[in-house]
């Protein structure tokens, strides 16, 4: 496996493959976290820029719905550029409009900086890519629902955090025109250091950088095909097109749910922004245990069931998100209601982990391509639930139907099969890594 690690040592960063895991979780924590800064301070900009209902539907679409373009270009540049590079121009790149939005006059220039903004949602290709290409079959599963899951927490923390910090700077007698904007160029400083990190500290492969082996003549074990070519053939997999469904019924739920969330318990149980903050929070924060724990399962049954278990779980998370998330729309109290969303918010984060410890074992030779495409799943299924509430009009009918989706989406995850060379193949790359 080319110096793929075997084990997961989270106490040391001495091996590039333990600062590629520290580094992209990370990195992923901060775009997630500029990436929902805006959305716990919506009932304040409501005010500010006297947006209509319609309006706030546009925002939650514009905030996802450019990350489509984004994660599918991105994994075949991470096959063609290495993700250092493009992990770091990502970063980069992002901190401007995230900085931006501070700038927003009205409902237009906020809705244009949202759009681009979305863009850093990308960095969760960039994330599993690293992990892949560092972590060895019998523990890749765990690398990357933890990496995915502690980055995720990002969202969480934006929830509870952005309305605590506008609070602070109101404190220190600035009024609220001009606190959310001060409070939301904390994001983009982060990204800014941690593009900077990223650069100094990571490198591609467990080898060393791209373009340096490139330069050298050495084969690289991921990213044999790169750009258009890694795109193409993910693309002709029909296992790819299946964890895109699947993907969209869970990440595209979790991040419907980051952008209504706070917003949702305001309006329907009249918590104040912060608490309704904190009880959004509550969701985001599943993710620092809930994805790796679906990633760990994962690994789990398919060292005693191989592949095919790795997908009948998955099938039963889904189903399990769906169910809870009619639970959720149906809930009358705001106790059943916070039970009810950490209840399905533990299955999509499990869900979610479960998604991508698949992701490696599909063609290991266009992996960029596919984390692209199953990672814009997600996005795809976040934009489609926006314009599905944009047309109900109802937040709770939405809601259900939602549920009925992820309940029949999870038929996807047991109609993905392997062929017998394929599990043959994946049982020795398998045993060969623990061998060395």
């Amino acid at each position: 496996m080319n110096g793929k690690a075997t084990r997961i040592e989270l106490l040391s960063l001495r091996t590039p493959q333990m600062r590629a895991f520290h580094l992209s979780w990370m990195a992923f924590f901060v775009c997630f976290f500029a990436w929902f800064a805006c959305a716990p301070l919506m009932p304040v900009l409501k005010g500010e820029f006297h947006l209509t209902p319609a309006q706030i539907a546009n925002i939650n679409i514009a905030a996802v719905a450019v990350t489509i373009l984004v994660r599918l270009v991105i994994g075949p540049m991470c096959d063609r550029f290495g993700p250092r590079k493009t992990y770091t121009a990502l970063l980069a790149l992002g901190a401007i409009p995230v900085l931006g939005v501070a700038l927003a006059r009205n409902y237009e220039t906020f809705l244009v900086f949202r759009l681009l903004i979305g863009a850093v949602g990308a960095s969760f290709v960039i994330t599993q890519y690293h992990t892949s290409v560092m972590f060895a079959p019998n523990v890749v599963g765990t690398a990357n629902a933890a990496s995915a899951g502690w980055g995720n927490a990002g969202g969480g923390v934006a929830q509870g955090a952005m309305p605590l910090l506008l609070a602070a700077v109101l404190m220190l007698g600035v009024d609220h025109a001009l606190g959310w904007r001060l409070a939301l160029l904390v994001p983009g400083v982060l990204m800014l250091a941690m593009a900077a990190l990223y650069w100094r500290y990571a490198q591609d492969c467990p080898q060393g950088n791209y373009a340096e082996l490139r330069a050298r003549g050495i084969a690289i074990d991921s990213g044999k095909k790169g750009g258009w070519d890694s795109f193409r053939a993910a693309s002709a997999n029909y296992r790819v097109w299946l964890l895109f469904i699947t993907y969209g019924a869970c990440f595209g739920v979790e991040l419907f749910i980051h952008n209504v969330a706070a917003s949702y318990y305001v309006d329907r149980f009249g918590l104040s922004l912060g608490s309704a903050g904190m009880a959004a929070a509550s969701f985001g924060l599943l993710a620092l245990f809930a994805r790796a724990l679906g990633g760990w399962l994962s690994d789990k049954v398919a060292r005693r069931r191989g592949l095919d278990a790795r997908t009948t779980l998955l099938f039963v998370l889904i189903l399990g998100e769906g169910l809870g998330l009619l639970w959720f729309a149906h809930a009358d109290h705001f106790a059943l209601a916070l039970a009810a969303m950490l209840a399905f918010g533990l299955f999509t984060h499990m869900a979610c982990g479960a998604t991508y410890a698949l992701v490696p074992f599909i063609d290991r030779k266009a992996l960029g391509g596919v984390a692209g495409i199953i990672g814009a799943g997600g996005n795809v299924g976040a934009v489609a639930a926006g314009f599905l509430l944009k047309g109900l009009g109802n937040l709770q009918l939405t809601l259900s139907v939602l549920g009925l989706v992820a309940v029949g989406a999870a038929l996807c995850a047991i109609a993905i099969r392997f062929s017998a060379d394929h599990k043959a193949s994946e049982q020795a790359l398998y045993d060969n890594a623990l061998a060395n």
